[in-house]
This record gives structure tokens, sequence and C-alpha cells, in this order.
């Protein structure tokens, strides 16, 4: 075998022959012919000194050797792929690039954003609603709103705020049903759960405040069941039930009055939000100014 690195166009038609597993396939999926393929295949076996694949049962297959060797090379495309994407995003016009959970972003940040842009000249932002947190080649390019435990993965992070949780209705539901103030009774009445998953088991439910009240939870199933906080409280302000709400959820539904509060008895979250950062993204002045920000109003 040659010591030097064989050719990357024979590398990236291996890498895509062993995803695909045919000369055809390959050849489709780069816009190719199979006789360009099966040339690029024999350069790199050429330059390797073995072959590839066989052709048992007239299907080809990769070796056992090179099922291993086609692993690496993948993971090495992988690398020059998410290189490409950190580039677009340095590339990408907005001055800040904020990612995060989609009701932090939706009911915290986005009602806020246009007072830090008021105070920058009008910087712009590109904003990320994703409950999947970013890959650590991204944390160098973009802000991350996460919370609890989640934000260990980042190099810098700060605590913006420990939220606490109430009960909240719409003021139609609380005109038909006056005794959902009183948490006795509250039990009984058709209810909005919500659930972030596994990862975020600890996150209070309703069940979880009445219980911190003393009540004892019913039996009764919810109304309905919400992947997303934002869509619960959605469903609470539409007259379909009470819902347990974070104040900086809620915050601006109960100013408007689409919201209303039916106890100051709160239940603590377990964990606060963070901002999340890396090294690189504090090169730029507004997003210094941001960092400042939001910690400020946090």
């Amino acid at each position: 075998m040659k010591p030097d690195l064989p050719p990357l166009r024979a590398l990236h038609v291996f890498e895509v022959f062993g995803r695909c597993g045919s000369v055809s396939a390959t050849a489709q999926e780069l816009g190719v012919t199979a006789g360009a393929v099966s040339q690029q295949m024999k350069i790199l076996e050429n330059h390797l000194g073995q072959p590839l694949y066989s052709k048992e049962g007239g299907r080809p297959a990769l070796l056992p050797e090179a099922k291993t060797y086609h692993q690496f090379i993948t993971a090495g495309f992988d690398q020059l792929h998410r290189a490409q994407e950190v580039y677009a995003q340095y590339q990408s016009r907005a001055d800040i690039k904020i990612s995060g959970l989609p009701t932090l972003l939706l009911k915290w940040l986005n009602p806020r954003i246009h007072r830090f842009q008021a105070k920058v000249d009008g910087a712009a932002i590109h904003l990320e609603a994703t409950h999947s947190e970013p890959e650590p080649h991204q944390y160098g390019t973009q802000f991350r709103l996460t919370y609890g435990a989640a934000a260990e993965a980042f190099p810098h992070k700060q605590a913006l705020f420990l939220d606490h949780c109430f009960p909240v209705c719409s003021p139609e539901f609380l005109r038909q049903y006056p005794e959902a103030r009183n948490p006795d009774q509250l039990r009984e009445l058709p209810w909005i759960d919500i659930d972030w998953g596994p990862t975020y088991s600890s996150v209070p439910r309703l069940a979880d405040w009445l219980a911190h009240q003393g009540v004892a939870v019913s039996d009764r199933p919810p109304q309905s069941v919400h992947s997303l906080s934002s869509l619960a409280l959605e469903a609470a302000a539409g007259g379909q039930g009470v819902a347990l709400a974070q104040a900086s959820f809620a915050e601006f539904d109960l100013e408007l009055g689409r919201l209303v509060r039916l106890s100051q008895n709160t239940l603590p979250m377990p964990a606060p939000y963070y901002v999340c950062w890396g090294s690189a993204v504090l090169q730029d002045p507004k997003a210094q100014a941001f960092l400042k920000w939001v910690l400020a109003g946090a």
C-alpha cells in the first residue's frame, strides 16, 4: 500500500458505494456513470494494493477489512460536512445566532428581543427553535438557551433564572368553573398536561403542584398532553382546561388577559435555565452586547 493518501475523488466514491451497496446506486447518487464509479473504485484498490469488495451471489459486498476502512472514511467525510456547516454559519448575514428550546424562545426571548435590537442599532438575529442540543462543532458559532443539565456540555454557561410554576386557565374557563381557584376542587376539573420527554422527567406537572399543596392526585386522565409548554398554554388560553404554567412563559399572556393565574402558591423548577456559548461567539461586539443584555434582563 502506498503511504500517501488516495485521491479524494476515489475516497468519496468509496464512501457512497459503502452506503449504497451497488455501483448503479452509487452512480445515481453522485450523478455519474457506472463506469466512472468502477474506475474510481479500481483506482482506490490499486492504491491500497488489495480488493475492497467481492461479488458473491451477484451483489457486491465490502470485505471485512474494507468495512472497517469505510467506517473511518465515513467519519472523515462527516467532519468535512460539519466543517462546511460551520463555515456557512460564519458567512451568514446574521450578526447573532441563537439556538434554544422552542417555548423558551417563543414565550420568553421573542417578546423581548426587539428591545435589544433597538439598543444595538437593529442587530440581525437568527433564531433556531429546537429541543436537540447543538453538536460540539457548533458551540463556537452560536448561543444556546437551554435548561438544566444540558448546559454542562458547553464550554461556557451562565444561569439566566430559576423559574416557578402555578396553575392557569382562560377567563372563560374560570367563569364556567369558578371552583378552579380551590386546589381541592381543581383536581377534578379538565386539565392539560405537559411532557417534555424522558430527558426532562423532573420537570413538574400539575399533579406535582397539587401534591405540593397537600392535595391528593386525582385518577382523572388529562384532557390532553403536549410536548411543548407553549402548546399547552395555547390550549389553556383556548378554554380547554387548566395548565401548569411557568412564570417566564405565561408572563405576557397574563398581561394580555389571555390567561388567569389561579393561585399565588408556586412550585419551583428543579433547575435553572441557562445561556451557553463557545469562545468564538464573543469575538463580535454585538454578540458581547447580547450576552450582557440577556443576563441583565434575566
